[in-house]
């Protein structure tokens, strides 16, 4: 008996000193290198800070596909901003009677793509001297404008702005610069509309070049 009782405390003592150690193991590896890493970067993506920017150019299908592809831009919706109606519908809006102008709102990391290169490509990616149109899209909601959203956006469209006035096109420039009222995203069947469209006509004639000078002006920051 006394020896199958010595068996046994051995037996418990093994167990004690097994799960100890399966512990101590597992707290070591939580603290390697390689699973440090993994939580510094976690801690790096929650830590990362997006902004947000909406520009209107003319037809939103044509300025959301330019933005989809800027390295740096984490999302882009194609909306309605700049009227008094509530909720438009795109027919509305189409009408030229709601006063929104088709935008795009863009979601983006300030530490890949500042503010003023997302401006740089809003402005030589559509004419910013044809008031109310782009080519044959012609009406208000087809103006040129800059929503901002704080002072320092505000400051940044202004000053470029007046830089491509005096040194690009003459004073010409007729693009909007206001605050940024309420934003309405459109239907769905406008969103990512390029994307899941690229053959139809409108795709070919009208955007496609667009993106073909994007990438040539803008190597340096192609997705």
């Amino acid at each position: 008996m006394r020896g199958l009782f010595l068996v046994r405390r051995c037996g418990s003592w093994s167990f004690l000193f097994l799960m100890g150690w399966m512990v101590a193991s597992a707290f070591a590896a939580a603290q390697s290198p390689e699973n440090s890493k993994q939580t510094d970067s976690s801690k790096q993506e929650e830590k990362k800070k997006l902004a947000r920017a909406t520009f209107g150019g003319g037809c939103f299908w044509c300025t959301e596909a330019v933005f989809q592809r800027v390295k740096g831009v984490e999302s882009v919706i194609s909306g309605y901003a700049g009227g008094a109606v509530e909720n438009p519908t795109y027919e509305q809006v189409c009408t030229g009677e709601t006063g929104h102008a088709e935008v795009i709102q863009i979601t983006y990391d300030p530490e890949v793509v500042p503010f003023a290169k997302l401006l740089e490509v809003h402005w030589k990616t559509h004419d910013p001297t044809t008031l109310n149109r782009q080519g044959y899209d012609e009406g208000t909601q087809y103006r040129s404008v800059i929503f901002y959203e704080n002072d320092e956006q505000r400051r940044t469209a202004e000053e470029y702005k007046q830089k491509l006035n005096r040194d690009v096109f003459d004073g010409k420039i007729v693009t909007e610069i206001s605050p940024l009222p309420k934003f309405y995203p459109a239907e769905n069947y406008h969103q990512n509309y390029f994307n899941l469209n690229a053959k139809k006509g409108y795709c070919q004639a009208v955007i496609v070049p667009k993106l073909k000078k994007f990438e040539e002006v803008f190597k340096d920051i192609k997705k």
